[in-house]
């Protein structure tokens, strides 16, 4: 059984696994509660995936589920990308799997991404600059992107700032400019074929991400890691006109609930005939759920 588009009501395409079965979590607890602290959650919330498939379930929504790869600069390893992909076949109905493969990882994780795909269902996958320490336009993951347009698999990429690292000193070596996603403009130009997503209201740089999503047929902006209400209102005016076939509802579960999400988007501008195509419409056509 797999996802029936006509019994949702949306995809959320920004969903957390922070935990697997054996208890191991994606991220030091340091991290864990600084950015449970600055999204006013009441300490750190780390749904397992079943848990994740069952709130998505009641909902009458679909969620993109993975995890965050950022080993080499974190020093903790990520909750197993294997374990998401297996945790989320057993619920085909509501979950589609991503993984994170970190690209300090080089050659091993080009194999480690093909396997993914080819062995796991792994539908597609995620970057965190700012967390992984690295430039997304760096040659060095250059391979990796290859790998994944070659796979025809979308890439999703966070960007602007990032709870992650939030009120400890020096950010605890989290550096934002790795999110900027004028950066991500080379990814799209030296990958055509590549879709990519731009992960969030992209603070402090808004309109930049608006120019590359508009400027580039393949490009993608997904509206998780904030309330609606505290949409930039150039964002909104985009997503109701040049971009209303490119924005994708996403919520950052557990650390904003598509509840509070939705509530939110519901008393935001945006026409009734966009309104279905950014919940659900939208990300549909993107992962191959519907007809083009």
């Amino acid at each position: 059984m797999g996802i029936n588009l006509d019994d949702l009501v949306a995809i959320d395409v920004h969903v957390h696994a922070n935990i697997s079965p054996d208890g191991h979590t994606s991220l030091p607890r340091e991290l864990r509660e600084a950015s449970g602290k600055h999204f006013g959650t009441k300490g750190p919330r780390t749904p397992t995936v079943a848990e994740t498939a069952q709130y998505y379930r009641e909902r009458k929504m679909a969620a993109v589920v993975f995890t965050v790869d950022a080993e080499h600069q974190l020093g903790h390893p990520p909750v197993p990308n294997e374990v998401v992909a297996e945790e989320c076949a057993k619920h085909p109905d509501v979950l589609i799997p991503f993984a994170s493969v970190d690209p300090w990882r080089g050659a091993a994780g080009v194999r480690m991404a093909r396997k993914l795909v080819r062995d796991y269902g792994v539908r597609g996958f995620k970057f965190h600059p700012s967390l992984q320490g690295m430039d997304p336009n760096d040659r060095q993951a250059y391979p990796l992107y290859e790998a994944i347009e070659e796979l025809g698999v979308p890439a999703l990429f966070h960007t602007g700032q990032t709870g992650i690292g939030a009120g400890i000193p020096g950010g605890a070596g989290v550096r934002l400019r790795h999110s900027n996603p004028m950066l991500i403009d080379d990814v799209a130009v030296d990958f055509p074929e590549l879709r990519i997503i731009l992960a969030h209201p992209s603070f402090p740089w808004q309109d930049e991400a608006l120019a590359v999503a508009v400027h580039k047929p393949y490009v993608y902006i997904d509206l998780s890691g904030w309330s609606p209400k505290y949409f930039p209102p150039q964002l909104v005016r985009y997503a109701n006109s040049l971009l209303k076939d490119k924005v994708l509802f996403g919520s950052d579960y557990p650390l904003i609930t598509p509840d509070r999400w939705l509530t939110d988007f519901a008393a935001l501008d945006i026409k009734d005939e966009v309104r279905p195509r950014i919940l659900k419409d939208n990300a549909a056509r993107l992962f191959g759920l519907a007809k083009e």
